[in-house]
């Protein structure tokens, strides 16, 4: 008996440290993935080929990124205390902003509404690249529930994150995390034209952000599901 039970426990030391093994960063998918997209993306870019370029990163996210963990890195609250990310403890909807990106006008009334009823849920959370004077007045558009980072680049404490998380992908972009920080998905903001009525700015924004906050709650209910079985007597 002791000897079946300690034949068990090597198997199952033996299967997770492999799936650990397995497991890789965000910085490190980058590493090999982001240099071919860059060189394809800006010939996309340069013969105005927007299809292509979306269809290229849609490629990037899919086959490169997806199911690699984001580092734990280290930014800024708006009591200018040092916030890691994996001190997130729920499935995670993580958008990267600056004040210089002027949102549609249904953009943040809809985030607002989401955070509003998914708060007990999922930790809505956006970083600004900007310093902390101009994210603190960004930050009183936001509902209660959005947790509101910053990384100030003039400090110049912070290149890792920079490279990583702003200067890869651009902005704005939305990072998709499950509650163990590993990507479901990365997605860019929808587009409309400017000066739509706000009802459809709403609509358009409101949708596209309830199919993301499905994606982690379904992500999050398998997850619940397969621990209650795995212990079930």
């Amino acid at each position: 008996m002791q000897r079946a039970l300690l034949l068990l426990f090597t198997l199952f030391f033996f299967f997770l440290s492999h799936a650990q093994e397995d497991e890789i960063s965000f910085s490190e998918a980058l590493a090999i993935h982001l240099p071919k997209y860059n060189k394809h993306a800006d010939k996309a870019y340069r013969d105005k080929n927007i299809a292509r370029a979306d269809e290229l990163f849609d490629s990037l996210v899919n086959y490169g990124l997806k199911g690699s963990v984001l580092d734990n890195f280290r930014v800024t609250n708006l009591k200018k205390k040092k916030v890691y990310l994996n001190e997130f403890t729920k499935p995670v909807y993580l958008t990267t902003y600056a004040s210089w990106i002027i949102p549609t006008e249904g953009e943040v009334p809809a985030l607002n509404k989401l955070a509003e009823k998914y708060g007990e849920q999922v930790d809505f959370v956006i970083l600004f690249w900007d310093n902390y004077e101009t994210t603190k007045k960004l930050a009183k558009k936001y509902h209660s529930n959005i947790r509101i980072l910053y990384v100030d680049e003039l400090q110049n404490n912070s290149p890792y994150v920079v490279k990583m998380m702003k200067h890869s992908l651009g902005l704005p972009t939305s990072f998709l995390l499950n509650s163990n920080k590993k990507i479901l998905d990365i997605r860019r903001k929808p587009s409309h034209p400017y000066g739509i009525e706000f009802e459809k700015s709403f609509a358009l924004n409101y949708d596209s952000l309830s199919s993301a906050i499905s994606l982690l709650l379904v992500n999050n209910s398998s997850r619940y599901l397969t621990a209650e079985k795995n212990v079930s007597p």
